[in-house]
């Protein structure tokens, strides 16, 4: 097993929480309330639900990756299986955050572009470390 792709696990583990931090404050950023308010009630608990399901999700992923670095790293089927998905998902997320989501109107000051910037570092690392371990898991 490459002896560094443990601690990159973990690492990659490690990262969720920022990204938990990060859509902690997303909805202060971008001033959520007053652009969910003219929506009808179930549109706007619709739209919380799915938050707090992402934010599932999230926190889910990265409990994973970081107790479960080692198996991960290993190589075994159903470790490469939930790599490549993990992958997929992170590089579908990276497409989303570079081609589909205009951000610049709510980057109002240094701290919120420092944020938006490291996020996307987050974004570019997961689905590298991922597809590492899919394709180079379990070997030396």
């Amino acid at each position: 097993m490459n002896y560094y792709l443990p601690l990159m696990l973990r690492l990659a583990g490690l990262m969720y929480l920022g990204l938990i931090c990060a859509g902690a404050l997303m909805p202060r950023a971008v001033n959520l309330k007053s652009h969910l308010a003219p929506l009808p009630p179930f549109i706007r608990r619709l739209y919380w639900v799915y938050y707090a399901f992402i934010g599932l999700c999230l926190v889910s992923f990265g409990v994973l990756t970081f107790v479960f670095a080692g198996t991960l790293a290993s190589g075994s089927g159903l470790a490469r299986a939930l790599c490549v998905f993990l992958t997929l998902f992170w590089t579908i997320r990276l497409i989303a955050a570079v081609f589909i989501f205009d951000v610049r109107p709510y980057l109002a000051n240094g701290l919120w572009r420092l944020g938006y910037h490291a996020t996307n570092v987050v974004f570019m690392y997961l689905p590298v470390v991922y597809a590492w371990a899919a394709l180079r898991g379990g070997r030396p």
